[in-house]
């Protein structure tokens, strides 16, 4: 089947990548053209605006970083929603529920139909086809885009209601973003205690304070030293903003996950937004004057 897929960044380029291995054709669109040249290397074409793949793909793709991107991607006078042959869009972003439901009524009054597939798993988990892929709209469109949301990962449906999709991976994001920096905090406290991390982690990861962090990020990118988990800070920020929304509009008093907000918030104030989300370790090994080994 030949697909639309915009936006071909850290996360939208691998995803492509396996579509493409699945045996579909594809034709692709980047604001950065340079980020569509291995996928065009891999076999798609090059669209020339969203509304161009939607000319030409029946079931469009949309993979952009933020919002503001997400609108002119898909309601803007060249967004996908002005294609010609689209009828099933497929959001793979992380916008909150009310854009959701804004950007499903919008494409319904055009005959178009929308899922919601947001991921979880990092550019690491896009590469390796290991994500979480949580979906939510009407049964029968998911069930045609289902065998290519497997290629991505596992696939978890939430149901038909607009941002039920929305809401899921705000929460898996909030819990996320919590284990990061409460293991940056814990790890560095055992650090200054005389503790070898990796010995922590070893513990830590046999034990119940086990997480995202402790088994994935801190072994790959902060033990190392490396810092490139594949993700910038602003992106999380985004997420976490997004996220506490949710829950404010919900009613749930979100204590927990606004010290963390404030947390990175405190890190992109201070000019970190475009560092790696493992980098938040670096504030608090500032604060508590200790730097933690690189031991791997």
């Amino acid at each position: 089947m030949k697909l639309g897929f915009v936006g071909t960044g850290a996360m939208g380029a691998p995803m492509s990548q396996h579509l493409i291995e699945q045996g579909h054709e594809l034709v692709v669109y980047d604001i950065n053209a340079a980020s569509m040249q291995p996928i065009l290397d891999a076999g798609a074409t090059a669209a020339q605006s969203p509304k161009d793949a939607a000319d030409q793909a029946e079931i469009v793709f949309v993979s952009v970083p933020n919002n503001n991107a997400v609108r002119t991607a898909v309601l803007g006078a060249d967004g996908v929603i002005a294609g010609s042959r689209i009828r099933l869009y497929v959001s793979l972003c992380t916008t909150g529920s009310p854009l959701a439901k804004e950007i499903t009524t919008a494409l319904a009054a055009k005959s178009i139909v929308t899922v919601e597939s947001p991921i979880s798993g990092g550019p690491p988990g896009a590469v390796a086809g290991t994500l979480s892929v949580m979906a939510s709209g009407p049964e029968d469109a998911f069930r045609e885009v289902e065998p290519m949301l497997r290629a991505w990962g596992k696939i978890t449906y939430a149901g038909g209601a607009p941002g039920a999709a929305q809401v899921l991976k705000l929460a898996n994001n909030i819990l996320s973003a919590t284990a990061l920096a409460a293991t940056a905090e814990a790890i560095v406290m055992g650090v200054k205690g005389g503790l070898d991390p990796a010995v922590m982690l070893q513990a830590i990861n046999a034990g119940s304070g086990r997480n995202s962090a402790t088994l994935d990020k801190f072994p790959r990118d902060v033990l190392t030293r490396n810092f490139q988990y594949g993700a910038a800070m602003d992106i999380l920020m985004k997420d976490t903003d997004l996220a506490l929304a949710e829950g404010e509009a919900l009613g749930v008093d979100m204590k927990v996950c606004d010290q963390v907000r404030k947390m990175f918030r405190a890190a992109i104030d201070a000019g970190m937004g475009k560092q790696d989300i493992t980098s938040i370790v670096k504030c608090i090994e500032r604060q508590a004057g200790v730097e933690i080994p690189k031991v791997r």
